[in-house]
C-alpha cells in the first residue's frame, strides 16, 4: 500500500538514517535456503489444551487503544496496524490507463482473496475518488488490471515501483521489469517474472470516510474479479490446482520498511468433529474436563 509523501514524512517508515550502512553490517541474504516443513511446535496438543508449550508471554498486561484518542495521530494507527496484521500477502497490481497511453506497476499489501468462485480479491488503497493515486485512478478509469504475486527472485524490484513517482512515470522503466502484454482478458500487462498472476476486472470501488476528519475521504475498497490465471510450468502440479511455495519463493510485508521470507511450515489437518472430538459425548466430556481444571 502506498501512501502519500506528506504521510511518510509523519510515519517514519525507515527508522534507519543510513539504511545503507545498517544494511552492510547483516548477514548476506541465504539464496541456498531450501522451503521445509517441520513438526508443529507441539506434536502431541491434545483438544481443550489451548496455548502451547511455546512460552506466551503472558504475565504481562494488555493495554487499550483507542484509535481516536485526543493527540493521537491517524498514522500511528496506520503503523500499528501493519506491525500488527502480519505476514501480509502483497497484491502487485499493474495497470494502465483507459486510452493505454499511461502503464502503473504498484505493490499493495492492503491485498488478499476473498472468494474462489468467483475468485474475488480485496485491494485497499489509502486514496479517495475525487484525488485518486494511479492505480486507483486506472482501475476507475480502465475497469481492469493484473495481480500478480511478488517472488524474491525480483523484490528488490517490486519495492522499487514503491516510488513517490508523479502521474504518467512508468514505474516498469524504474523497476527494469518485463511488460508481457499476451493476456486474454484485460490490456495490462502481467509482470514477466512473476511465477503467479491473475487477470481481473472490477467488480466493485467502496469509498471510505475519515472519523478523526470527517467529511474527509480517506480510502478506497476495490473489489476485483480475476478472470484468468498464468503459473510458470515448473510451479504448478500437473492438476494444475497447486502452486509449489518452493518455487514460488513468496514475500510478505511486515512492519515498518520489513519484508517477510517463507522458507519453513508445518502442516495441521483439520480436526473432524466426530473422528477427533468423539461427537457430543466427547464435547461434553471434555467441557467437563476443562471445567474442572480452571
Amino acid at each position: 500500500m502506498s501512501v502519500s509523501t506528506e504521510s511518510e514524512k509523519l510515519i517514519q517508515r525507515n527508522p534507519h538514517p543510513d539504511f545503507k550502512k545498517v544494511e552492510a553490517s547483516r548477514p548476506d541474504f541465504d539464496a541456498s535456503a531450501a522451503f521445509d516443513y517441520t513438526k508443529t511446535p507441539q506434536p502431541d496438543w491434545k483438544h481443550g489444551g489451548g496455548a502451547n508449550a511455546l512460552p506466551t508471554g503472558s504475565g504481562n498486561k494488555h493495554i487499550a487503544i483507542d484509535p481516536y484518542e485526543p493527540g493521537r495521530p491517524a498514522p500511528f494507527n496506520y503503523k500499528l496496524l501493519i506491525s500488527s496484521i502480519v505476514p501480509r500477502p502483497i497484491g502487485f497490481v499493474s495497470s494502465q490507463s483507459a486510452d493505454k497511453s499511461t502503464q502503473n506497476l504498484a505493490p499493495f499489501s492492503y491485498f488478499n482473496m476473498i472468494n474462489h468462485d468467483p475468485p474475488l480479491f480485496v485491494l485497499g488503497l489509502a486514496a479517495s475518488l475525487e484525488r485518486p493515486k494511479d492505480t486507483l485512478r486506472n482501475l476507475v478509469e480502465s475497469r481492469e488490471c493484473v495481480v500478480n504475486i511478488i517472488s524474491e527472485h525480483f523484490v528488490e524490484a517490486a519495492n522499487a515501483t514503491s516510488i513517490d513517482a508523479p502521474y504518467g512515470v512508468s514505474e516498469w522503466e524504474v523497476s527494469g521489469l518485463t511488460p508481457k502484454y499476451d493476456c486474454h482478458d484485460v490490456a495490462a500487462a502481467r509482470v514477466g517474472e512473476a511465477v503467479f498472476s491473475a487477470e481481473c476486472k472490477v467488480e466493485s470501488i467502496r469509498e471510505f470516510e475519515s472519523k478523526a476528519t470527517p467529511g474527509k475521504k480517506t480510502g478506497c475498497l476495490v473489489v476485483l474479479e480475476a478472470t484468468r490465471f498464468w503459473v510458470r510450468e515448473d510451479a504448478i502440479n500437473e492438476d494444475r490446482n497447486l502452486v509449489k511455495p518452493e518455487i514460488l519463493a513468496p514475500v510478505s510485508r511486515l512492519g515498518g520498511i520489513t519484508y517477510g521470507r517463507t522458507k519453513d511450515g508445518y502442516e495441521l489437518p483439520r480436526p473432524v468433529f466426530e473422528k477427533d472430538i468423539g461427537g457430543m459425548e466427547g464435547y461434553e466430556a471434555l467441557k467437563k474436563k476443562n471445567a474442572e481444571s480452571k
